[in-house]
């Protein structure tokens, strides 16, 4: 295996592979890692969690034995996570992965986290109590729903990346917009930061839209057959978590918790699953496809030798 060649004056070389979920990433971040000298570091908001492997799909066992990913398990589900944190963590394990003299191969689907690190993030004002009470005030009244719609109208970009059932991303948004009278997504633009990497940045897009879907409902019915419902009522019985949590908010955790409260039954509780893990996919498209820096690469046909050239091209210092 080929290590990558040294160039004293040049930036040393980084993978970024993204795609929506359900798209095939920790298969071709595998076939990736047993032909380039690549230490995978995890892009996923969902899998810094430990006692979450069902329904984060995370890799398994002898997947992890084979090729270790770092920034998984890091956290109880009772803790938060942040995209600054995220891009600190990251440039920690990026930096020991290139000391020692391998390549980070950085994959997942929270394209926040991946445009933190590229980018850096904004100095954004600190939380306020007081706007904070009025916003939860308005939502109980009105429904985060409706205030979902005033940030649709407010910052249309965040609106885009916020879900209306993601409360604390949402509540977070329209504080700043009160708080500094501009919205997020451009406080969040201007925050560049130079990430001291070259990077080859790859997209996994799947194609046939119908056959993403069909993926996303057998996964799900695979995972309830894993033992999903077990692993959510485990952390749903330990007392100190809370369907507003972060980890609980996870596409999956949310809708088996809220069945285990008896709010829902078993069919509704699958298609709710399914509906929000389509909108997940939808959103992250979305964002992949308005991304024109990126090489595509077909989810559905992935060439691997075509891309394998192109990867060894990029790592030869020839990109």
């Amino acid at each position: 295996m080929k290590q990558p060649k040294p160039h004293a004056h040049r930036l040393p070389p980084a993978v970024l592979l993204m795609g929506p979920t359900a798209s095939g990433k920790t298969a071709l971040a595998m076939s990736l890692v047993r032909r380039f000298p690549f230490e995978i570091v995890s892009v996923d908001s969902a899998l810094v969690y430990r006692e979450m492997d069902i329904g984060t799909a995370k890799p398994t066992a002898e997947q992890l034995a084979e090729a270790p990913h770092r920034l998984i398990d890091i956290l109880d589900p009772a803790e938060t996570y942040s995209a600054a944190r995220f891009r600190e963590d990251a440039l920690r394990e990026m930096a020991d992965i290139t000391a020692a003299c391998r390549v980070p191969l950085l994959t997942g689907g929270t394209l926040l986290y991946f445009r933190a690190l590229e980018y850096g993030l904004s100095e954004l004002p600190p939380a306020d109590p007081a706007v904070r009470a009025r916003i939860e005030a308005e939502a109980a009244e009105r429904g985060w729903e409706a205030l979902h719609g005033d940030l649709a109208r407010l910052d249309p970009a965040a609106a885009l990346r916020i879900h209306p059932n993601d409360p604390q991303r949402l509540q977070r948004a329209l504080e700043v917009i009160r708080l500094t009278g501009r919205p997020l997504s451009v406080l969040q633009a201007g925050g560049r930061a130079n990430l001291p990497y070259r990077l080859l940045r790859l997209g996994l897009l799947p194609q046939d839209r119908e056959q993403l879907h069909r993926r996303i409902c057998q996964r799900f019915e695979k995972m309830l057959a894993d033992g999903l419902i077990n692993e959510v009522a485990h952390l749903y019985q330990r007392g100190d978590l809370n369907p507003a949590l972060p980890s609980m908010r996870a596409v999956g955790y949310r809708q088996v918790w809220r069945y285990l409260a008896g709010e829902w039954d078993r069919q509704t509780m699958i298609e709710k699953a399914v509906v929000a893990t389509r909108q997940l996919a939808k959103r992250q498209l979305t964002w992949l496809r308005g991304d024109r820096a990126l090489i595509r690469v077909n989810a559905e046909a992935v060439e691997l030798s075509k891309l394998s050239a192109r990867v060894a091209q990029f790592l030869e210092g020839d990109d």
